[in-house]
């Protein structure tokens, strides 16, 4: 590639990361919306406490799925945020492919989807991981 991916390009990676999932998973994915930035707003960055915008690649966005009832009509729908600029310069300086990179990131995202943590996504991580 000769040229950093535009925004079009990372939405639509985006899409087949999540078209990759498990049925049981992509079933509950519909109505998320995929947004592309070059970064994160400066009031994102100030409500997660992340000084540096380069430290964000994606964010989710809503009502977790265990959180959403038909009382919860009138929200906007779940929104997956991707920032193009801080994932290409990971992709840049980890060699990782950049649709594996941003698989991974869509995966973290869409678990907050599902109500896990960051500390549950992690421990999921590590018990899918080989053993050395």
């Amino acid at each position: 590639m000769r040229h950093a991916p535009d925004a079009a390009t990372i939405e639509a990676l985006a899409r087949a990361a999540i078209a990759a999932m498990p049925p049981l998973f992509r079933e509950h994915l519909g109505g998320i919306a995929i947004q592309v930035e070059d970064f994160a707003d400066d009031d994102v960055l100030a409500d997660l406490g992340i000084e540096d915008p380069w430290d964000l690649t994606g964010l989710y966005h809503g009502l977790a799925l265990p959180d959403q009832s038909i009382w919860s009509s009138g929200e906007l729908p779940p929104v997956i945020r991707l920032y193009r600029r801080p994932l290409l310069d990971e992709w840049v300086h980890t060699g990782v492919r950049l649709d594996a990179l941003i698989a991974h990131v869509i995966v973290h995202e869409v678990g907050h989807h599902f109500g896990f943590s960051d500390d549950d996504m992690e421990a999921i991580e590590r018990d899918m991981s080989p053993s050395d």
